[in-house]
């Protein structure tokens, strides 16, 4: 926990820095839309609940759970050496290990936060993350208070198959500072390190409220496990991109940022007509309703994609139409 408190005691500097000098940047290039101030607030102080919530979630699993894990799993012998239970040694602290811990960090994260996305309860928490409608270092702090308690169960498995707990805790700290730096509107393309990191304009896309980019991108560091399960999408250059969340709080106070999704949940469960519906409501995708009175987002694309393809037809239809009104014209020239 020492080592966990001596982090926060560089890194909070850190945030703080980053974000004055985006603000500050924000002003001298005439982009002030890029901050607004009660937001910035309200992101502060969610972001220092976060830090709080975090502390404890790290006091918990870091020193007590990732630990009991990792010895449950790889039991200590006589001669002091940690042996796996399917029979080999628990790894040790070499480089490439530091490298393939911190590939397997990433894979969890890609399905914790995917996740995040496709499970209301797990929304309820992430969508804190998501409410702000403007893109900065401001919306990085943005944190849900409860997310730092269950995210760590998708890590267990990495302790379980041998990775020292403290190699683990240290890939998860590193993820999260990066993906605290992805959350700025003044970075340009990073030509082909497009092609294998997660970057700022790629991370917009996931900030996104365009139906086309909902649910994109949600790998930490690595955008490769987007590619392989198809949640991957490229920022197109010319879009005007929206932020935020399709159902907002609507409020700059910071508990009802915290709290209004949870209250939707309670609220669609008290009237729900069957034990489905009320599973549904929970523990079902955002925006799903018996009714289609509100749609998920996999209901979204289908249905712009339904329109772009009626689109698409009807622009066919109409330049075929005037090639034969072209070639009846012709044929009265003849």
């Amino acid at each position: 926990m020492s080592d966990y408190l001596n982090i926060v005691v560089w890194v909070v500097p850190m945030l703080v820095v980053t974000i004055c000098i985006e603000f500050f940047l924000s002003r001298v290039n005439g982009k002030s839309a890029i901050y607004k101030f009660k937001d910035l607030l309200a992101s502060c102080f969610v972001g220092i609940g976060s830090l709080i919530s975090s502390s404890l979630a790290k006091l918990l699993y870091s020193g007590i759970i990732f630990f009991l894990v990792f010895d449950f799993f790889n039991p200590e012998n006589a001669q002091g050496i940690h042996v796996n239970i399917l029979g080999y040694v628990a790894f040790g602290w070499s480089w490439y290990l530091w490298i393939l811990c911190q590939f397997l960090d990433e894979f969890s994260h890609y399905w914790h936060h995917r996740l995040n996305h496709t499970v209301r309860l797990l929304w309820a928490s992430h969508i804190v993350h998501h409410s702000s409608e403007h893109f900065n270092y401001g919306t990085g702090v943005r944190i849900g208070w409860i997310t730092a308690f269950y995210k760590p169960f998708f890590y267990l498995w990495i302790p379980a198959i041998g990775f020292r707990p403290e190699m683990v805790v240290t890939c998860m700290t590193i993820e999260a500072l990066y993906q605290y730096l992805l959350h700025t509107s003044f970075c340009p393309r990073l030509g082909f390190l497009e092609k294998i990191f997660i970057t700022p304009k790629q991370h917009q896309v996931h900030h996104a409220t365009n139906i086309k980019y909902l649910d994109k991108n949600h790998g930490a560091i690595l955008n490769i496990f987007d590619k392989l399960f198809g949640s991957w999408k490229d920022l197109d250059n010319d879009d005007n991109i929206l932020f935020g969340v399709t159902n907002p709080p609507n409020s700059y106070n910071p508990f009802v940022i915290i709290t209004h999704e949870y209250i939707n949940i309670w609220r669609d469960v008290k009237r729900a007509k069957t034990i489905k519906e009320m599973f549904m409501y929970v523990f079902g995708p955002p925006g799903w309703s018996p009714d289609k009175s509100s749609l998920t987002v996999r209901q979204l694309q289908l249905e712009l994609k339904k329109s772009n393809q009626e689109g698409w037809n009807l622009k066919l239809n109409l330049k075929r139409h005037h090639k034969t009104i072209v070639n009846i014209k012709n044929y009265d020239d003849l």
